[in-house]
């Protein structure tokens, strides 16, 4: 690594939660760090996110949960319905987070984003930055950008995302994009009628077939709300489309789903299609590694893609302490596997999971939503959280 009269240096291409979240970690820990953004602007974009347990835990670790707490809004109602309004399954989120030891929370991503950026030192992200390659030899690692401008340090961490850079030169095509079987509809409307107490926290979903319909408070008056609806890949929408579009496809529907979608900006709804990968045999080679989607991409439908890329963070930062000082690649080398060893079995079950739950949630056929629903109405909702303990229950 670094010789013993200067700090070690870490490149972090990617500026969103998992690279912020490795940048505020390693300088914590006397690390010099730069995190390179290919965007121009760092201004906040996305919705909602939700923050389990285990994220709340990483956050706190970061110095970050305070604030989230104040800007977000904390999850005290989770109710599931049919379509139609029919109760399926109300989970007890007050035991969940006595049992867990942290509320979980719902923001806007670009207040988490904002959040995080505060923690680091000044200057520590540069905009406008986006890779070329990386070069590495035994004594050090550099990332050329676009703009014939270079970076260089003992460690190389790719946290841009689905569409890596970093991975794409490490592994190529190794694990191609999947396709999940839905395209979302997400949105922010400002929303008030006092028969939905939406500002006390949480929300609820609404299945109905081949597609759902979630709503969550997210602090500061504001409602994010997401549609998953099964349809063939490519369907994405153009922005003038996308409020037609949601009120066609959830007309009729339990109260207030149109309300909702009705109240929103039409120019802020977004519209993506839904991807994971096959998990990796590695993530590593010599001083460069992944962490986050771009490392594990998962489908959203257990709320951890942010969670797991702050838990990549405080692991990597953990195994690079421990091998401060140690001199050449190997050491860094023995760090990066060591942090894959600790973070690879976990991330892949989330995929896995996360995927299988996608099946469960979207089903279609008359037939296997009615044994889906008389399954859910008769699992008591304590052991739907005692299932959740492997997940959210973990101490990063």
């Amino acid at each position: 690594m670094a010789s013993a009269s200067s700090r070690p240096r870490a490149v972090i291409i990617g500026a969103g939660i998992g690279g912020l979240s490795a940048a505020i970690a390693l300088q914590t820990t006397g690390w010099d760090v730069s995190v390179y953004e290919r965007t121009r602007s760092l201004s906040g974009i996305g919705a909602g996110i939700a923050l389990a347990a285990n994220a709340m835990k990483a956050l706190r670790q970061l110095g970050a949960d305070e604030q989230v707490s104040r800007l977000g809004a904390p999850v005290r109602q989770a109710d599931i319905y049919t379509s139609d309004g029919r109760l399926l399954v109300s989970l007890p989120t007050e035991e969940q987070a006595r049992r867990y030891g942290s509320q979980s929370y719902l923001i806007h991503r670009a207040d988490l984003h904002s959040v995080l950026l505060g923690r680091l030192e000044p200057g520590t992200v540069c905009t406008d930055k986006k890779l070329l390659r990386w070069e590495q030899n035994e004594r050090s690692v550099k990332a050329v950008f676009e703009d014939g401008t270079t970076a260089e340090g003992d460690v190389l961490i790719g946290a841009d995302g689905l569409h890596s850079a970093v991975r794409a030169q490490l592994f190529g095509e190794s694990a191609p994009l999947r396709y999940a079987g839905y395209t979302a509809l997400r949105g922010i409307a400002h929303w008030y009628d006092e028969r939905y107490p939406f500002e006390q926290g949480g929300g609820f979903e609404a299945w109905g077939p081949g597609k759902r319909f979630g709503v969550s408070a997210i602090g500061q008056g504001r409602l994010f709300w997401f549609a998953a609806v099964n349809a063939p890949q490519g369907q994405e929408l153009p922005p003038p489309e996308r409020k037609a579009a949601a009120m066609r496809q959830f007309r009729g529907w339990m109260e207030p789903i149109e309300a909702l979608i009705a109240a929103t900006d039409e120019a802020s709804i977004l519209s993506h299609d839904i991807f994971d990968r096959r998990p990796l045999a590695g993530w590593s080679r010599g001083r460069v590694t992944l962490l986050g989607d771009a490392a594990h991409p998962m489908l959203p439908n257990l709320g951890q893609g942010g969670a797991q890329a702050m838990e990549d963070a405080l692991a990597l930062t953990r195994c690079l302490r421990q091998a401060y000082g140690t001199p050449g690649t190997p050491g860094v080398a023995a760090a990066l596997r060591q942090y894959e060893q600790e973070r690879f079995g976990r991330t892949a079950l989330v995929v896995r999971r996360s995927r299988a739950m996608g099946r469960m949630v979207q089903l279609a056929p008359p037939s296997a939503i009615a044994v889906r629903n008389r399954l859910l109405r008769l699992l008591p909702a304590r052991m739907q959280i005692r299932r959740l303990d492997w997940l959210v229950g973990y101490e990063p």
